[in-house]
């Protein structure tokens, strides 16, 4: 078979001990996860709209990413929130890639108690995370232990000993699983003929003695008498009682029971995402989802002496970004803000931080109480301020990094790429001043060696931003706010590129791409010194540098070394030539709902074969790619290119069909970095005119390596205090030798490793990281990052962790609504009356305490206020009109309750999550 047919045959063959992560008839993991999270989803912004009294036209079934965001009012963040679904189904999946044999997390040989406490200890997880915003580790944990949760209707006897709605139990910590079998309880006969329908024992389903199926390529592991998981992997399913009880698909061995089962995996994973979005609170679990307005806006601040002026600009940016911003379209989804400067003394190292992070405009106040300070040479900790910018902000953001000085930390120069690489955000460096002249003390007789030294310097920054697709703007300081007022003008999240590259030295050449029918508001961007341009349209009109205003060019200006046009969009092929001998680079972008999103995927080398996405770095060799293009219905994908970032060369790909997702497969993947072409038609198919061309580029440039650096995510969880190691992996294709190890983390914390491994030509090594946090807030993320580098230099890899930092729960109680009194004088003019009911919540003695109360539903106004009792006491008033009212009281630790009231009845009314899952499985029920 040709590599693409092989590959198209290792996704089909992908979890065939689960309920498989890739489409079919049947129902995978990743559809039941899809369909969970757009159903909750729904409730959410439904619940949002009406609060605020706003109508919500619900979208007809079935609901898509697109469908939902246009709901939502979020349709230019329809990149990110589908995006936020693949990290879900991905981690979801990778259980059974990388852990395909662990059985607590497929809930398989009786572990449903253990499997229940990897769920209920990962839901803790995940609400830590999110209490610290750290949404990218708290969505990976989500879909790890949805994993779990799901399997364990497909591969127990829930459905079949007569159950009609999910098992509540599985996500409360304080609750048990019943009457799982003893393990000397026989549970399954013999299967008859080619039927294994009835193979359980009738005791067992009378009685509804909980069981699953046993599974491992040892057919001696299962115990006398118990079932077995089935399929023909599953070696145990050979030995009496033969047969399987799974209904992963609908060719299981219980597979007339694969559509009940995986629709109460869909209500079950309803109920737990409802429970973490009362946990996180309504817009917090959107913004979670990537459901947000406008794109971040991310500012890493150089705070050291000679910075007033500079901070001085972005005290105004802000403040301008903000309020012309505010209640639009555009407004920033969340504001991040990390200072950085000069070591106090040898004693104290760290001086960046801490990170800023909120969705309140009330951000100006944090940029308003920077000031300039200290700083004694002129090296500054820029890398580990941008480090921590790169960790704590979204996927896909935009980071502004202001400084007039060079790095003091350029050992984090391959750290931060790598994250940039993980993140895919673009990096912007707004540069003041001439480094070498900073602040004057060298003598005069050492300026040259200081320019020289200037240039080296910059292009740290240089090589920085155009590895992450944006600017390295060189202006004075009297520049700066005309430069990132140009930058800045747009905050747009639906921002795609058209066209990319850079050149070290320049050079004249030219440069096409085409502009289809959905960009809007064209705008190129050239940054380098004495760089001239021709620009010639679609219809042939010729204009450059010297007639910057024209038919075409709306507007154009310059400053330092930025140069910026904006176009009129007409739809066409455009070209371009630069004329220059500096280095430069190119940017061409507009805004568009068609985009793409793309990952490299492997064959696994797990024991079942399949396919794995790559974290990192793409094997040097043959690789292959899975496409996924957004924002559109009726655009297909024709070609798939990768392109040398710094040159003319490039690969094609051969692209297999597909609605909406592409299995792309290259020969060979380019030596030097390059970047993702993806070109297409947007016209339904109908025509090859230019017009129903689109072309889209990624930003961030990748490169291919002969190293591998794989690290177990088995345990992503800290206990402050306590010593743990983290085991990680490197293996090579190529020479052997001593392989240089460096392990960083974006928290300025000790880690103990050794700095070598040995490996032989094609060989591996074991290497582990070895840190014991301590005094680290519950929920703070630490993003490791383990490199590896060849000898010599010529080749590296990573591997990125996030680890959670996480004390044991030992609060699992809710906390308790008490109604104090319910007063109304409603009459059938309800607009002319109102209503009042005061609460007091409280968490126990044993309690962590109430974290916080909020509206889930009502149009009223809630007022909430501490009592001398340490007490949470809640006023909720509201006009007749608007009757009920449901507040949701959660705990330090993520309990939640949710309590309703209202003004007919005589008392309050608890609602309880299994109500919740009753009725999406019924909905369920009627929609499938």
């Amino acid at each position: 078979m040709s590599g693409l047919a092989v590959l198209y045959f290792l996704l089909l063959q992908t979890g065939v001990h689960t309920f498989g992560i890739f489409k079919g008839e049947s129902l995978s993991h990743q559809v039941i996860t899809e369909r969970a999270i757009l159903n909750v989803t729904m409730q959410v912004c439904r619940s949002l709209a009406l609060s605020e009294g706003r109508d919500f036209p619900s979208p007809p079934q079935p609901f898509t990413p697109s469908s939902v965001a246009a709901a939502c009012g979020a349709s230019k963040s329809l990149k990110s929130f589908i995006e936020t679904i693949q990290r879900i189904q991905k981690k979801n999946w990778e259980t059974d890639i990388h852990y395909a044999l662990s059985a607590r997390r497929h809930c398989d040989n009786e572990q449903l108690t253990e499997g229940k406490k990897l769920i209920t200890d990962g839901l803790s997880d995940v609400k830590a995370s999110i209490k610290q915003q750290n949404f990218v580790s708290a969505t990976s944990s989500l879909g790890r232990i949805l994993h779990t949760l799901q399997d364990f209707y497909s591969h127990s006897n829930w459905v079949e000993i007569g159950n009609q709605f999910p098992n509540t139990n599985l996500i409360r910590a304080s609750a048990h699983i019943e009457n799982i079998a003893a393990k000397n309880r026989a549970t399954c006969r013999n299967y008859n003929g080619a039927d294994c329908s009835n193979n359980i024992l009738e005791d067992i389903l009378n009685n509804k003695i909980l069981t699953s199926g046993y599974f491992n390529v040892n057919p001696f592991s299962k115990p006398s008498g118990k079932c077995s998981h089935g399929g023909f992997l599953d070696s145990t399913s050979l030995i009496k009682p033969r047969g399987g009880i799974n209904k992963d698909t609908l060719e299981s061995s219980h597979g007339s029971l694969h559509r009940p089962a995986a629709n109460m995996a869909i209500a079950a994973t309803s109920e737990l995402l409802e429970d973490v979005r009362s946990a996180a609170g309504d817009r917090e679990f959107l913004e979670m989802m990537g459901l947000f307005k406008g794109k971040p806006l991310c500012f890493v601040v150089d705070t050291t002496g000679s910075m007033g002026d500079d901070i001085a600009t972005v005290k105004d940016v802000t403040a301008s970004i903000i309020d012309s911003k505010l209640g639009t379209q555009d407004e920033p989804s969340v504001y991040v803000l990390v200072p950085f400067g000069d070591p106090v003394n040898i004693f104290v190292f760290q001086s960046f931080g801490p990170l800023i992070r909120t969705t309140d405009p009330g951000f100006k106040t944090y940029i308003n109480s920077l000031h300039p300070n200290g700083g004694g040479d002129a090296p500054e900790m820029s890398l580990s301020g941008l480090q921590l910018a790169l960790t704590g902000a979204p996927p896909n953001s935009e980071i502004f990094i202001f400084t007039d000085a060079p790095a003091k930390d350029i050992h984090l120069r391959n750290p931060v790429i790598a994250l940039i690489e993980q993140t895919k955000s673009v990096v912007n460096f707004m540069i003041t001043n001439v480094f070498g002249f900073r602040r004057r003390r060298q003598a005069e007789e050492n300026q040259q060696q200081s320019v020289r030294m200037a240039r080296a310097d910059s292009q740290l920054y240089r090589d920085l931003a155009q590895a992450s697709g944006g600017q390295a703007v060189e202006v004075s300081k009297s520049q700066l706010l005309k430069a990132i007022n140009i930058l800045t003008e747009s905050t747009s999240s639906s921002l795609v590129t058209l066209l990319q590259v850079a050149r070290n030295p320049g050079k004249a050449e030219n440069f096409t791409f085409s502009v289809d029918e959905s960009v809007r508001n064209l705008t190129i961007y050239i940054t380098g010194s004495n760089v001239d341009f021709t620009l010639i349209n679609p219809s042939g009109v010729v204009q450059n540098y010297v007639r910057p205003t024209g038919s075409s060019i709306i507007s154009s200006q310059t400053v330092g070394n930025l140069q910026t046009v904006k176009l009129l969009t007409l739809v066409g092929v455009w070209e371009i030539g630069i004329v220059s001998r500096n280095s430069y680079s190119l940017k061409v972008v507009g805004e568009s709902s068609i985009d793409f999103l793309f990952d490299f995927i492997e064959k696994s080398d797990g024991p079942f074969g399949g396919f794995d996405v790559i974290d990192n770095r793409p094997t040097a060799g043959g690789s292959s790619l899975l496409v996924t293009l957004i924002g559109s219905d009726v655009a297909t994908v024709t070609e798939v290119t990768l392109v040398e970032s710094s040159g003319s060369g490039q690969v094609n790909g051969t692209v297999g069909q597909g609605e909406g997702e592409y299995v792309v497969h290259f020969d060979r993947i380019p030596s030097v970095e390059f970047v993702v072409l993806v070109k297409g038609q947007n016209n339904n198919g109908f025509s090859r005119a230019s017009s129903g061309i689109f072309q889209r580029q990624s930003t961030t440039s990748l490169r291919a390596s002969g190293l591998t650096v794989t690290v177990d995510e088995l345990d992503t969880v800290l206990e402050p205090g306590t010593p743990q190691s983290i085991p990680f992996s490197v293996m090579t294709t190529g020479e052997g030798g001593s392989f240089t190890i460096q392990a960083t983390n974006d928290q300025g914390l000790n880690l103990n490793y050794k700095t070598s491994l040995l490996l032989d030509a094609g060989g591996s090594a074991n290497g582990t990281v070895n840190k014991a946090p301590t005094n680290t807030p519950s929920g703070t993320v630490i993003t490791l990052t383990i490199e590896a580098v060849a000898p010599g230099g010529s080749d590296t890899n990573y591997a990125v962790l996030h680890l959670t930092v996480l004390p044991t729960v030992t609060d699992f109680t809710p906390p308790v609504c008490k109604r104090l009194s319910l007063q109304s004088n409603c009459s059938k003019n309800c607009k002319q009356s109102m209503w009042e009911v005061s609460v007091q919540v409280t968490d126990g003695v044993n309690g962590t305490g109430v974290d916080s109360v909020s509206l889930r539903e009502g149009s009223g106004t809630l007022n909430t206020s501490m009592a001398a009792d340490n007490t949470t006491l809640v006023s909720y008033v509201a006009s007749c009109c608007s009757p009920d009212v449901q507040l949701v009281a959660v705990d330090q630790v993520g309990n939640v309750e949710i309590c309703s009231y209202s003004c007919f009845a005589s008392c309050s009314l608890r609602v309880d999550n299994s109500v919740f899952a009753f009725l999406v499985f019924t909905f369920l029920k009627l929609s499938l």
